[in-house]
């Protein structure tokens, strides 16, 4: 009678066990490390006293500097979550590679004429030290957009012309075209930044392509300083082409420019020792030992996205294999150097309204900043990472810890557990933790009833509140992070401007 009872009573305990299990179901990322009141102490603690032991280094010999274009401080944030995540981790306790640097400020990311700017006037004001105005190049507010005339005389001199005059060797990395915004504030000067070739000065501006006003790509081939920049590696091929040039990856491309130049042939025949590329073959087989020039230019347009990087029919270098191979050529110089990498289509995928792609290519930043750091001396090399902008995307309600960032929230119920439904809305409908204010996935008439399938899908364009066709910046402050010689000096909030001069004294350049 015992055995029979003591039976039952365990058959009775395996079924409320198993209803219990069934009402508080697991997040789909557990937290795998051990923690309690303990560890959050001696963590607290280990990371005080790994401040007290950083070293204050007064000059540097090299600087690199990584632009996330468009990332802002949620996409900091939800980065981190989906990387750990790729693990089958939480991920809010991960850190991406450069969330580790000793030193950290905020950015002031508004133009001289515009609370919420694009990368044209940020990326002047980060590599020139001058805020100017939307839409231009590398050249101070006096200049009048889209005036070619107002130029002249105007023109902000970036760092990496200053290394140049002073010897060291330069780089631009870019995931986006080498014309975009963002690398060309290195090396170029334009009342627009759409005059990326003279197809464009042509069609926007006939009176600038009559006078001959250089455009962008030209620009990278006449930089006048130094020797020139060492490596210009990143997409935007046909502005570098004439227009009856084939493209050599896809048949139904051609090139851009009206002049009949070949920039690319230019670039051979400009100095010694220069290569050009434009697959990964030809890029692996690189030698930077010997090469003096390295002109990368790897799709007609921009680069493919990390997400998609492997499909591309010719090969593309990922952003970490750019990066090394930049140091590389550039650290044959024993003067030293200065690098600007872009992780360019953060920005693209935030204007696509598309957080996965966007997520992608912010990890793809981290791991090409631990390439970096695995390369160089920090003893002697200043790191800086940090963006122009920030996007609209939002981090909402009130998620698990553990919930997929990417998908549909469910919330902690009142009894401490997980809730075994998604979190519903007004409407009676569930939502997802990442969205945006404004883009392309704005619903027209009744939101429709998502599922987890659906927002999990590499192509879903997260929802919005506003509805436009390409998703805008976002005007909040950005984050600095910073190792290496002055990396002290990046603290508070600071002026957006005030990086290039942070830059600049590491490197003893620029003060007269």
């Amino acid at each position: 009678m015992y055995i029979i009872l003591r039976f039952s009573s365990i058959v009775l305990l395996l079924a409320i066990s198993s209803l219990t299990l069934a009402q508080t179901p697991q997040v789909p990322f557990p937290v795998k490390r051990t923690e309690s009141a303990e560890t959050w102490r001696s963590g607290g603690w280990a990371a005080v006293d790994a401040a007290k032991g950083v070293k204050t280094r007064k000059r540097a010999k090299n600087v690199v500097i990584f632009v996330g274009d468009g990332m802002g401080i949620s996409t900091l944030t939800a980065a981190r979550i989906f990387e750990a995540q790729q693990r089958g981790e939480s991920g809010e306790e991960n850190r991406l590679s450069f969330e580790m640097f000793p030193y950290s400020a905020f950015s002031k990311t508004y133009s001289a004429n515009q609370q919420t700017s694009d990368s044209a006037p940020t990326m002047s004001a980060i590599i020139t030290g001058v805020k100017t105005d939307e839409g231009v190049i590398s050249v101070n507010q006096n200049v009048i957009h889209a005036d070619w005339k107002t130029v002249a005389g105007n023109e902000t001199k970036s760092l990496l012309a200053y290394a140049e005059d002073a010897g060291l060797s330069t780089g631009i990395v870019s995931t986006a075209r080498l014309t975009h915004a963002t690398p060309a504030a290195c090396y170029a000067h334009s009342a627009d930044r759409d005059w990326e070739s003279d197809a464009d000065l042509f069609r926007l501006n006939k009176a600038a392509y009559d006078a001959k006003f250089p455009d962008i790509a030209s620009q990278l081939l006449s930089f006048k300083y130094g020797d020139g920049l060492e490596v210009a590696i990143g997409g935007g091929r046909s502005y570098f082409q004439p227009q009856d040039t084939q493209d050599p990856e896809y048949a139904d491309r051609k090139g851009r420019r009206l002049d009949g130049r070949d920039l690319t042939a230019e670039w051979l025949k400009l100095r010694g020792g220069s290569q050009y590329v434009w697959n990964k073959q030809q890029f692996d087989a690189v030698d930077a030992r010997k090469t003096k020039h390295l002109l990368g230019l790897f799709e007609p347009s921009m680069m493919q996205f990390e997400a998609d990087r492997a499909k591309d029919p010719a090969g593309e270098p990922s952003l970490s294999e750019m990066t090394a191979k930049s140091i590389d050529i550039l650290a044959n110089n024993k003067k030293g150097y200065v690098l600007m990498v872009e992780a360019g289509r953060i920005d693209h995928a935030h204007h696509d309204g598309n957080a996965y792609r966007a997520l992608t290519d912010t990890v793809a930043l981290s791991d090409a900043v631990r390439a970096a750091v695995s390369k160089v001396n920090l003893d002697e090399t200043l790191i800086v990472v940090t963006a122009d902008h920030s996007h609209t995307l939002f981090i909402q309600g009130y998620p698990a810890r553990g919930n997929n960032i990417l998908g549909l929230t469910r919330e902690i119920g009142g009894d401490g557990n997980i809730e075994p439904n998604y979190k519903l809305d007004k409407d009676k409908k569930p939502y997802t933790t990442l969205g945006y204010a404004n883009g392309p996935g704005a619903v027209k008439g009744d939101r429709p009833v998502l599922t987890q399938d659906d927002v999990l899908k590499p192509d879903y364009k997260q929802q919005t509140l506003i509805p436009f066709d390409s998703e805008t910046h976002g005007g909040e402050d950005v984050a600095i992070f910073a190792i290496g010689p002055n990396a002290q000096l990046f603290r508070g909030s600071m002026e957006q401007n005030w990086i290039f001069y942070v830059m600049a004294d590491a490197l003893r350049l620029a003060r007269k």
